[in-house]
């Protein structure tokens, strides 16, 4: 599922709700790739997206959302709304212009 955030009639954020989850998990929900375009950051457009992706989660009957991220900016924005870290594991993906990151992951319970 694709959440949009817009500002003056532009896309200025997105976020991504991951709901088809194996048959084990049905519980369960992914974070996947919140943005937020640069000129917009700093208005809660990022956190707005996150409330909006909970709650369409919660309507959904999930329970649990996990997220991963490389970003420090992304880590604070996760905290600040309740979110629980995991841990850091090194080299865990690529950045597009190569070379590995270190991958932060959270989860929180609705």
């Amino acid at each position: 599922m694709l959440i949009a955030a817009r500002l003056d009639g532009r896309i200025v954020g997105t976020v991504q709700l991951g709901i088809d989850m194996p048959p084990n998990q049905p519980h369960r929900a992914d974070i996947r790739k919140l943005l937020t375009h640069r000129s917009a950051r700093g208005r809660g457009i990022g956190a707005a997206l996150m409330d909006r992706a909970e709650a369409e989660a919660r309507r959904r009957g999930r329970t649990l959302l996990v997220l991963d991220t490389a970003s420090g900016e992304a880590e604070r924005l996760y905290l600040r709304g309740g979110w629980q870290r995991v841990g850091v594991v090194p080299d865990y993906a690529m950045w597009p212009g190569g070379g590995f990151c270190d991958t932060t992951f959270f989860w929180k319970k609705l």
